[in-house]
């Protein structure tokens, strides 16, 4: 008789561990292009980056978020007691039927998405890489092409991961900063065709297409396949795109067929709920891990069971925030589109990221690098300001800030320095990973209003007392989409679906405008030229806020592509059009492992 040997199930981990091995993962976890399950490649993490100071410091994150959690379910039990929730429920049920009236479904709303763009400029000069698993970055990775993506290689490793199969991990992020201002000049510029008043970011958009299609007698899909189309054939690169009623949802539409793919989410308010039931709630811009986990321990998963937890969440609106995660089972939000403004920005900062530094030199010679960087940034996009805050990371990745306001406008790498330097001095001894700098109470060097003349730059403010160093507490700006927990860590979380304030405005200049001309009859050989809509889009704003409160609009009924396609597009000049750049250089090592290549 042969022996046979029962085989002994794998032992599952402890909540306490998988929530540790899930929070290792990093915000990056759910970005497009990586496998579905992440069970082996968070355990490779973990392992990797056990001993680490980083390692002990998620640990000890980890232990208090879930403290927090406990808190959390103690305070439900508490206020569920002798509480209907049924009649709870009927009241939620009443308010969403007030939410109701605020969907909008006659604007055309696309979120376009250059597919990894470092990679992508990295793939045009390096040819062999195509097909491979490589990823892009200063030590810590830039981004990873789609083939590493599936093994989960991603923004915020260590390039020296020997336990993925990254063929290459190119030290060569900023090598090619020409060619990347021109790819998203030329990315602006096609955006600017079709919206005038378009909000981008240095490889993504937002766009209201409404106006477009009507003029030139187009369906949202070919309208974006042309607006694709018309980017690869100028910059090479691809391009992938979300069509849909709001912002929300053509972000999220847009990585349903990454990359270089477009999807187009149907005008009806029952297909829209459907398409929300089912969808993980971490794909909602503005929910990040924190909250992901916060939601999970009160039984919400998809914003399926936002509706199913309504009576909890009504009782516990303070914690959660009851309308935001109601506007997500129902998948509304605001089809505004505008650029930005720069009265809009609060700051502008520069940072870097390094291997551990203890000497005193090394590290005033990186406030140095900032100081050098930060004039610049400021130089170049017209900006002085008085309020100057001196931001560290130790070695034991905790954070933390001091700042200074200064009697008079400061600029210069000379007094960036200073000030910095003045600030930083009093805490040595320090291990540093991390310093930047960050000056607030901006004022506008291109206004030309008086307000900010000669004599405001002479009005006097006291110097801020000098204060110990504190723990970072981010900048909670208001968010329009994010819950009122907004947690440091969903902060990065949140900066993987909308751009921060680090940016750089690439304007182009105003030129003539050529007309459009598209063939009725769509011959195969057809031309389409592509140029701005006839009336600025900037109108979706205003018209956006009016239609705000009033009843539902009935939806747009897009029309049926025609299976011919143009080819031949040619793109006529445009209008000013501005991007925006989130700074890349300083992405931090999610996984505390030594890097390569930084110093």
């Amino acid at each position: 008789m042969e022996d046979t040997q029962e085989q002994q199930p794998v032992p599952k981990p402890s909540q306490e561990t998988e929530s540790l091995l899930k929070r290792l993962a990093g915000p990056s976890s759910g970005k497009a292009g990586l496998a579905k399950d992440q069970t082996e490649i968070n355990r490779i993490i973990s392992e990797a980056s056990k001993g680490s100071k980083f390692y002990e410091n998620e640990k000890k994150k980890d232990r208090e978020l879930t403290a927090r959690i406990e808190k959390t379910l103690k305070q439900r039990d508490e206020v569920v007691k002798g509480v209907d929730i049924h009649k709870i429920e009927a009241t939620v049920d009443h308010l969403i039927e007030q939410l109701e009236s605020d969907r909008d479904l006659t604007q055309i709303i696309v979120h376009v998405d250059m597919d990894a763009f470092y990679a992508s400029v990295e793939l045009l000069d390096n040819p062999s890489l195509q097909g491979k698993t490589f990823a892009v970055g200063f030590g810590v990775l830039t981004t990873a092409s789609y083939e590493a993506r599936k093994y989960g290689v991603r923004s915020g490793m260590a390039g020296n991961l020997r336990q993925f199969p990254i063929e290459f991990a190119i030290q060569a992020a900023e090598t090619y900063p020409g060619f990347k201002a021109s790819s998203q000049k030329s990315f602006v510029r096609i955006l600017s065709c079709f919206q005038t008043d378009f909000r981008a970011g240095c490889d993504e958009g937002y766009l209201n297409i409404t106006s477009y299609c009507e003029e030139h007698s187009l369906t949202a899909e070919e309208c974006v396949k042309h607006m694709r189309d018309a980017v690869f054939n100028e910059t090479k690169l691809t391009v992938s795109a979300g069509i849909a009623p709001n912002k929300m949802l053509a972000k999220i539409c847009s990585d349903k067929n990454k990359p270089n793919g477009q999807f187009q989410l149907d005008f009806d308010a029952h297909a829209i709920k459907a398409f929300m039931h089912d969808l993980s709630i971490r794909k909602v811009p503005g929910i990040g891990r924190v909250n992901e986990r916060l939601l999970d321990a009160i039984g919400i998963k998809t914003c399926g069971d936002i509706y199913t937890q309504r009576g909890i969440l009504s009782l516990m609106d303070k914690q959660f925030g009851l309308v935001f995660l109601l506007r997500c089972y129902l998948g509304i939000s605001s089809n505004v589109v505008r650029a930005w403004q720069r009265e809009e920005r609060k700051s502008i900062g520069a940072e870097r990221t390094f291997a551990p530094l203890d000497e005193v030199e090394k590290i005033l010679a990186k406030l140095d690098e900032v100081s050098v960087e930060l004039e610049k940034d400021m130089e170049n996009d017209g900006w002085t300001g008085r309020t100057i805050t001196l931001k560290y990371k130790l070695d034991t990745y905790q954070v933390f800030t001091r700042a200074k306001s200064m009697d008079k406008w400061v600029s210069s790498k000379e007094e960036l320095f200073a000030i910095g330097k003045e600030l930083l001095m009093p805490e040595f001894p320090l291990k540093l990973r991390l310093i930047g700098l960050r000056v607030t109470k901006l004022k506008d060097l291109r206004a030309p209003d008086p307000a900010n003349g000669i004599k405001r730059f002479f009005e006097s403010v006291k110097d801020a007392p000098r204060k110990k160093a504190k723990l970072e507490e981010p900048d909670h700006d208001v968010r329009e989409d994010s819950m009122p927990g907004f947690h440091e860590d969903d902060e990065a979380d949140y900066a993987m679906h909308e751009d921060h304030d680090e940016i750089e405005l690439l304007e182009l200049p105003e030129t003539s405008v050529k007309p459009l001309s598209v063939s009725k009859q769509k011959p195969k050989q057809s031309k389409v030229q592509l140029s701005p809509s006839k009336q600025a889009e900037s109108s979706s704003s205003t018209k956006g806020k009016d239609r705000q409160r009033s009843q539902t609009r009935s939806p747009i009924k897009p029309k049926t592509a025609a299976p011919e396609e143009h080819s031949g597009r040619h793109i006529g000049s445009s209008e000013t059009g501005r991007c925006e750049r989130k700074d890349t250089r300083a992405q931090e090592n999610l996984y505390g492992m030594e890097e390569t290549g930084v110093a």
